[in-house]
Order: C-alpha cells, then sequence, then structure tokens
C-alpha cells in the first residue's frame, strides 16, 4: 500500500525544521520505529547470559518458584508457557499443582489470586492481555488493594502480583495495545511496575513478586523479543519506587517508562546531534508509588519538563506528574510542562504510527520547549 501522503513533500516541508541525519531516516515506515538502548551491568555482578524480555522474566519466575515453596503461577494457557512463552517448561519443572491453566475468566483469576495470598501462598497471576485485565478490576481495585486497610492491617493480600502484556506491538490495535496504568494508579494500596529491558525485568519482577503488596507487573509486549540484554544470571532484586537517570543534562528533562523511554533516549541524542541541546533521560519504572524527589530534583536543575506515555493523554499518569511537579517546581520552571501521549481515541490499527507518541513528535516538543 501507498502512504497517503507524498513523501518527497513532506520532506521538503520538514526541512527547515530537521537537520540532514532526520532528513535521512524519514520514512513512513519508519514513523513509530524506536531504538533499543540495551542495559549493561558491572562486571562485579558475576556471570551473564543472553537473554531477551520474556526470556528473563521466565527466569525470574523460575527462581521464585524454586525459593519459595508456596509460590504458585496459573492464568490462561500458562501451562505450554502462554501466548509470550514467558512460562514456557515451568510446568515440566515444577508440575501442574503450581503452574497451571485457569479458565478464560479475568475476574475468576484475579478472586482466586487474592484468595490464594491471603491464605498464606505466594500467588503470580498472569493476565493474558493487559487490554482484557478489566473484568478483574472490582476484584484488582476493591478487594486485592484493600484488603489490609479495611482489616485494620490484621489482615493481607500481599504475596499477590498480576502480570499483563502491555503496550503498541505493531498491530494489535484497540484489543491488543493499550496501556492501562493510570486506571490503577487512582488505587492506593497497590504497586505498579514497568520495566524498560530484560535486566530490569528480572530484578523488579523478583522484588514485586516478595514485596508485601499486591503489585501489577505490566510488560511491553514489543520488547519481549526485540529487547536483548546481558542479563545477570544470579538472583538479584531492585528496589521499587526508585527512578532511573539514565542519561544527565542540563537543559530539559525527559520522562517516560517502558518502550517510551527508548524512543526518550533518541530523542535525546537527536537534540543534542541538532539543536545542542542537553538533555536528562528518566525512567520512572514505578508508577505507583513514584519517585517524586528524583523528578522533582531534575526539574529543579533544567526547568523544563517533557512526559512521554503511549496511553491517552487526558488522563494518562502524565497528567499527575505534571500537576505534582508544577506544584512542586513552579518558580524553577522555565517553560510549561509538555506531554506527548496516545490521543483520545481507541488504540488504531493502520494509523498506530500517527498515534504513538514517537520520536518525531517528541523533537517538536523539545523545541517547543527550548524555544518558549
Amino acid at each position: 500500500m501507498k502512504p497517503f501522503f507524498h513523501l518527497p513533500l513532506l520532506k521538503r516541508l520538514l526541512k527547515p525544521s530537521l537537520g540532514s541525519s532526520l532528513q535521512n531516516t524519514l520514512h513512513p515506515r519508519h514513523s513509530s520505529h524506536f531504538t533499543y538502548f540495551p542495559d549493561t551491568v558491572p562486571e562485579s555482578q558475576g556471570d551473564t547470559e543472553r537473554l531477551n524480555l520474556f526470556q528473563a522474566i521466565n527466569t525470574a519466575l523460575d527462581i521464585a518458584l524454586a525459593t519459595d515453596n508456596s509460590s504458585v503461577i496459573f492464568g490462561e494457557d500458562v501451562g505450554f508457557g502462554g501466548v509470550f512463552r514467558c512460562t514456557v517448561g515451568l510446568q515440566d519443572k515444577y508440575g501442574k499443582d503450581r503452574v497451571f491453566n485457569t479458565p478464560l475468566c479475568e475476574q475468576g483469576i484475579a478472586g482466586f489470586a487474592i484468595g490464594v495470598a491471603v491464605g498464606g501462598a505466594t500467588a503470580i497471576a498472569e493476565m493474558q492481555f493487559a487490554d482484557y485485565i478489566f473484568p478483574a478490576f472490582d476484584q484488582i481495585v476493591n478487594e486485592a488493594a484493600k484488603y489490609r486497610y479495611r482489616s485494620g492491617n490484621l489482615f493481607n493480600c500481599g504475596k499477590l502480583t498480576f502480570r499483563a502484556p502491555c503496550g503498541a506491538v505493531g498491530h494489535g490495535a484497540l484489543y491488543h495495545s493499550q496501556s492501562p496504568e493510570a486506571y490503577f494508579a487512582h488505587t492506593p494500596g497497590l504497586k505498579i511496575v514497568v520495566p524498560r529491558g530484560p535486566i530490569k525485568a528480572k530484578g523488579l519482577l523478583l522484588s514485586c513478586i516478595r514485596d508485601n503488596n499486591p503489585c501489577i507487573f505490566l510488560e511491553p509486549k514489543v520488547l519481549y523479543r526485540s529487547a536483548v540484554e546481558m542479563v545477570p544470571t544470579e538472583e538479584y532484586t531492585m528496589p521499587l519506587s526508585s527512578a532511573d537517570i539514565l542519561v544527565e543534562g542540563e537543559d530539559i528533562t525527559l520522562l517516560a517508562w517502558g518502550t517510551q523511554i527508548h524512543v526518550m533516549r533518541e530523542v535525546a541524542e537527536l537534540a543534542r546531534q541538532e539543536l545542542n541541546v542537553s538533555c536528562e533521560v528518566i525512567d520512572l519504572v514505578t508508577i505507583l508509588p513514584w519517585d517524586q524527589k528524583t523528578i522533582f530534583d531534575s526539574v529543579k536543575k533544567t526547568g523544563r519538563l517533557l512526559i512521554a506515555h503511549e496511553a491517552p493523554i487526558t488522563n494518562g499518569f502524565g497528567a499527575e506528574i505534571a500537576a505534582a511537579v508544577q506544584n512542586e517546581c513552579f518558580l524553577h520552571l522555565e517553560a510549561p510542562i509538555e506531554r506527548i501521549c496516545g490521543f483520545d481515541t481507541p488504540f488504531p490499527h493502520i494509523f498506530e504510527p500517527f498515534y504513538l507518541p514517537d520520536k518525531w513528535r517528541c523533537f517538536s516538543a523539545i523545541k517547543k520547549l527550548i524555544n518558549y
């Protein structure tokens, strides 16, 4: 299918604002493209192995089952490995009483998970797609999140983790590409975590599984096979509610999570080359409770903030961050806070490249902030 716009004309129209490096890579098929930026670990962490994201998650689940005899994994099709193969081989290794399939009923999966955790075991429940977590919304929001509070800390279901693939995948459309983190971020009692790659995924998932609060672990599905890193073979955990400063900068703070962090890192490099702008890139990592101090300190230094996420812009979690930052950092701001997000429509199919907060939209936002 031919693009509906004329590419040479588009290049000429954009030429005054985009440098040569952008001109050479501009193509309608690349409009939602991002370059993956792998993490590394110091040699002091010992041996490493080459893993992609789903393999790192599988390794974390293997460790959880091996180190906690009460832990169980369940969900739709997890017995044979699941749609994305994250649980492959675990049922053969640990048996059908610890890794097992459930009926196609997300409300039932969540209710059963709460019961398992209340009973003192460690529950690891998989929602096959984050888009289908909504039938379980009542159980997660009204039961799991409030169980400790309503009992005055006499009871809890803290050993409970919901895993769910989320985000754009290139062809998922309205039922398989959503990012629902903001719905749950409105609920005290939950922790919400999104990894950016295999190293973070392994450590953060183990932290969620062992945390004494219900956790929702959202896995960007487009990274399952495209994200590859040298991951430590030993068991390790990573702190929740701690943002990561990936690139230090002076002129503007770029904030994102999950897949979008790689878009931001690419945009930061483009801004350095094309605009001589120094960007500080931060991965929020944990949506709830989020690391306010790291973000506030960065914005006070740079005076500008760009937030990007795939979820729709209205009531997206970027709005909460923007409100908190302007309240705390108002006198330090050199420009209004900018948000580049998904649009307020159902997630499209063929128009996905134009829906996503890609590097072109983010780059334009950086120019707007710098020139304000």
